[in-house]
């Protein structure tokens, strides 16, 4: 199973691999402001890739529950800066968490290798320009938009629902010119889902590689983490991602994107150092 990311073809048949979360936002709902200024951010991204990111995952725009969405100029004028100069820096694959078709364009000329779009390339253009490129690209399930998503999530069967939005955006994207080597799946864990939403897709990964393409899975300090162990702050420690990283790791997933890499990686090593021993 290998993912076209625009230079290369990257090779995740065996999973773990890591994709290190870079907010250049001033109100990310955990780490928002710290990596804000130009030098922060690429040190910040810098240290993820020694701690074993594969891929450098830079946001200008939160997706919290409840945030107000960003124009693509301001968001622009925060990734762009980061992605010209990682890319001098770096080797790093380097994906731009973006929903705006101008934002992807600037970047993509900017030496980006992927395009996480949480819209599933709705914006008008983004399907037409990611495959022009030839990028990775994320296609993330999202019932509503950020500012709402989390009012009333209902689902007939989520699974099936997830299942059915892969397929169509698949027949779509192919449609507009993408190779289906471009293509990732993220069911979009917390975004307009329950606790019983997002533990049903835990569990059920397997059924959610559309037309054999690989699934990421972006659960690191989610409010479900925190629900479940009866607390915020419980949520937000470096162990709860670890753990699940490890069940995603088990139960499907190839690529997780995280904040905390070290911790997930030293899981992952741990877990990987035994599967070739499985009868």
């Amino acid at each position: 199973m290998n993912w076209l990311v625009r230079r290369h073809e990257l090779n995740v048949e065996r999973g773990g691999v890591l994709m290190g979360i870079v907010n250049v936002t001033p109100d990310s709902f955990s780490d928002g402001g710290r990596f804000y200024a130009l030098e922060e951010a690429l040190g910040h991204a810098e240290e993820l890739e020694r701690q074993g990111a594969v891929i450098l995952d830079i946001g200008g725009e939160s997706t919290r529950p409840g945030a107000a969405e960003v124009s693509a100029d301001e968001e622009l004028a925060r990734v762009l800066p980061v992605v010209r100069e990682l890319r001098k820096r770096s080797e790093a694959v380097i994906s731009v968490d973006t929903r705006h078709a101008a934002v992807a364009a600037a970047v993509l000329e900017a030496g980006a290798d992927v395009i996480n779009d949480i819209s599933g390339l709705s914006d008008p253009g983004m399907a037409e320009l990611c495959a022009q490129a030839r990028c990775g690209v994320v296609v993330m399930h999202m019932q509503g938009r950020p500012e709402t998503m989390q009012d009333a999530p209902a689902y007939g069967d989520v699974l099936e629902e997830v299942h059915r939005y892969f397929e169509e955006r698949y027949d779509f994207l192919l449609g507009k010119g993408l190779l289906p080597e471009q293509v990732c799946w993220d069911p979009g864990i917390g975004f307009g889902k329950t606790l019983n939403h997002n533990l049903t897709l835990l569990s059920n990964m397997d059924q959610l590689h559309v037309a054999g393409r690989p699934v990421l899975l972006g659960l690191s300090r989610k409010r479900m983490l925190g629900a479940i162990l009866g607390g915020t702050d419980a949520g937000r420690e470096p162990l709860s991602t670890a753990v699940m990283t490890v069940w995603g790791h088990l139960h499907g997933a190839q690529i997780h994107r995280v904040h905390d890499v070290e911790e997930s990686s030293r899981a992952l090593r741990l877990v990987q150092a035994a599967e070739p021993f499985v009868r």
